[in-house]
């Protein structure tokens, strides 16, 4: 692939005003393009923000309310105001809706409706990036309008953007980075590809690693397709790295060298460093499982499955992200032939689009298909832009070839069976959840299939201008573009849906009904016309829970136990100390005071020493720790140490099981 192979962007035309141009478009525009758009940005914002409730992961949603308490727990990403450890990711997310709960005051709607906007402007750039990689206006339009509506109805995105866990940020801020880098492409500035970088590098911020799955489908579609000599792509390269490490490195080098004793423990590491993070929990624990630190590894077959090349197709994750991927593969397989046979394609997409978007769809399933740690459904969410992108171009591009070449007219009805026939699977395999549905689908399918075969054989190549058969063409066209759509769609429209049916709260949100797999349970199934469930939240496999009856929160923390700790707390910097985030979480959010995750998030992080409690006990910043009984032991797994000195120095209060009174 050379520099030729980029096409040039449409300038808008400069005759209409700037509102004009924001809500009907440039003035060569096709005339239902722009209206189109923002009929599917309102529908992603209801998506995302329709009865938004509950505290959605509340281990990030405690740590917002201690960033709007304290600056300092605000820049550390701390999880409690006192700052005693961190939250086990980089705090880039937390400080957008932590700014947010600071100017509104914390509620679910300051903390959610950032992530919900951010959702949204990422289908706005993903149609902005597909548009301008086509040569052509109509053809361009329609692909990007095609990715914005398969963006906008991914089930897991839709979930995931209406939650408060990192990975919405990270999709916005890689859909950045993937926009100038294809613009650098095509206008061979270096600036454009320098804000690549670094708008990759603030993704790191974010979920450390993993933004870094997105950097060899642009270093490749660099080297093959820059507009400047060999030696400039690499030199420009080398530039980019340099961006990509400064925008990556600054606030961890911040924390490195800040005093470990007057900063928080960082959570998920195993030696309070957060390189040790960024390889460890974050990182190798993510890919090899036990082999990283704290508890990156294992887990991954309760939430995702056993890994391997069919997890993405497995019963758990199948309804988040699988549905268009056959099409994806059909698409990226047809452009490989359209390059290597050299096929006219002058309103075809670039060929870095092609690699752009394909590698970093490639590069995720490959990671996320055979990573042996802990592994969320909701990572998914990273493909989709992705999956929507080559959604978008195979559509625009099997079409073309579908009118005018004989020899390659079968790829589009083939793609469109083989994806309509995948939906009805995976919507088989629920078959007590809308029943009817897989049928519509694959009766949807079988008509596309039927049309396009029978109109090709009838009506033979389509003439690219009207002529005699126009009218008849257009109607079959209209037939066939609507029963592809239900037998594409239709599926992840109805998952789509569900997350508008339950609270958000827990830590692993997913789409769909239940599927008998993972951990966890969350929603509440409703009525849906014409019998049958309404698309409910998955029951069995998201991870997520509502608050337990009987006076108890989440963690087993009593009521009783929250109201005694605040009516006895005193003059002590934290409320109590408990063994993991699971009960600091849930006091700091019922309580507004800092609690003290002796073991962090996982229970397991050694952030806890006798040394360091005698510490805070003695300087009267601490009186209360929970220990024993079915809570666990603090502080980790290995750390009896402080669990032994605790029963044996401190007092057991009276009708609160495992508290203990540390200054009596």
């Amino acid at each position: 692939m050379t520099a030729t192979m980029m096409r040039p962007a449409h300038r808008a035309a400069e005759s209409r005003s700037l509102p004009a141009r924001l809500f009907l478009g440039a003035e060569d525009d096709p005339r239902w393009s722009r209206p189109a758009l923002w009929a599917v940005l309102v529908t992603a914002l209801v998506l995302y923000t329709w009865a938004l409730s509950g505290n959605a992961n509340a281990y990030y949603a405690a740590a917002i309310v201690s960033g709007t308490q304290s600056w300092k727990a605000f820049f550390f990403g701390a999880l409690d105001a006192g700052s005693f450890i961190t939250v086990d990711k980089p705090p880039l997310a937390l400080w957008v809706m932590g700014l947010s709960a600071r100017i509104f005051g914390y509620s679910t709607w300051s903390m959610l409706i950032p992530q919900a906007l951010a959702g949204v402007a990422a289908v706005g750039l993903v149609f902005s990036a597909v548009w301008r990689s086509f040569s052509g206006v109509r053809a361009g339009h329609a692909a990007a309008l095609v990715a914005a509506v398969v963006m906008t109805l991914t089930p897991i995105t839709v979930a995931i953007n209406r939650d408060n866990n990192p990975d919405t940020v990270l999709v916005l801020l890689l859909v950045l980075a993937a926009w100038f880098c294809l613009e650098s492409l095509r206008t061979g500035r270096l600036r454009s590809l320098l804000f690549a970088a670094l708008f990759v590098g603030l993704a790191f911020n974010t979920k450390m690693l993993q933004a870094y799955l997105v950097v060899p489908a642009f270093a490749v579609a660099y080297l093959a397709c820059a507009r400047v000599s060999w030696l400039k792509r690499v030199g420009h390269l080398l530039a980019a790295g340099a961006v990509l490490l400064v925008s990556s490195a600054w606030w961890m080098v911040i924390v490195d060298r800040w005093p470990a004793d007057s900063r928080p423990y960082i959570g998920g590491s195993t030696d309070n460093s957060v390189w040790d993070l960024v390889i460890g929990y974050n990182g190798l624990g993510r890919i090899f499982g036990q082999g990283g630190s704290g508890g990156g590894g294992g887990g991954g077959a309760g939430f995702g499955g056993e890994s391997g090349a069919g997890r993405l197709f497995n019963d758990i994750m199948a309804g988040q992200i699988s549905w268009l991927l056959p099409f994806c593969v059909a698409a990226l397989a047809f452009a490989v032939v359209i390059r290597v046979l050299r096929m006219p394609s002058e309103d075809a997409p670039s060929g870095a689009a092609w690699l752009v978007w394909g590698g970093w769809l490639v590069v995720h399933y490959v990671v996320f298909s055979f990573s042996s740690g802990t592994f969320h459904p909701y990572y998914t969410t990273a493909m989709a832009p992705a999956v929507a992108a080559l959604s978008g171009m195979g559509v625009v591009v099997m079409w073309r070839a579908y009118r005018r070449s004989r020899a390659w007219a079968w790829v589009l009805p083939l793609a469109v069976a083989v994806t309509g026939g995948w939906s009805f699977v995976v919507l088989r395999r629920t078959p007590d959840w809308a029943p009817w549905l897989a049928w519509v689908v694959l009766g949807a399918t079988l008509v596309a299939v039927a049309v396009l075969v029978l109109a090709r054989i009838r009506f033979g190549p389509w003439a690219p201008t009207p002529g005699g058969s126009a009218q008849v063409t257009a109607k079959v066209a209209a037939i066939a573009l609507a029963a592809t759509v239900i037998a594409g769609l239709a599926g992840p429209a109805a998952y789509a849906v569900t997350p508008l049916q339950s609270q958000v709260n827990g830590t692993n949100p997913t789409a769909g009904p239940a599927t008998g797999g993972g951990m966890g349970g969350f929603g509440r199934p409703g009525g849906m016309p014409g019998g049958g469930q309404f698309p409910g939240r998955q029951d069995g496999q998201n991870g997520t829970t509502q608050r337990p009856s009987g006076g108890f929160m989440r963690g087993g923390v009593s009521d009783s136990m929250a109201k005694y700790l605040v009516a006895n707390q005193g003059e002590a910097t934290w409320l109590v100390a408990v063994p993991s985030a699971q009960q600091a979480s849930s006091l700091i959010l019922s309580t507004g005071k800092p609690v003290i995750a002796m073991g962090g998030f996982t229970g397991s992080d050694p952030a806890m020493t006798v040394e360091r409690l005698k510490e805070l006990v003695s300087s009267g910043q601490l009186r209360y720790v929970m220990a024993g009984g079915d809570q666990g032991g603090p502080g980790g797994r290995g750390n009896a140490e402080v669990t032994s000195w605790v029963q044996e120095t401190c007092t057991a209060v009276d009708g609160q099981d495992g508290l203990y009174d540390c200054t009596t």
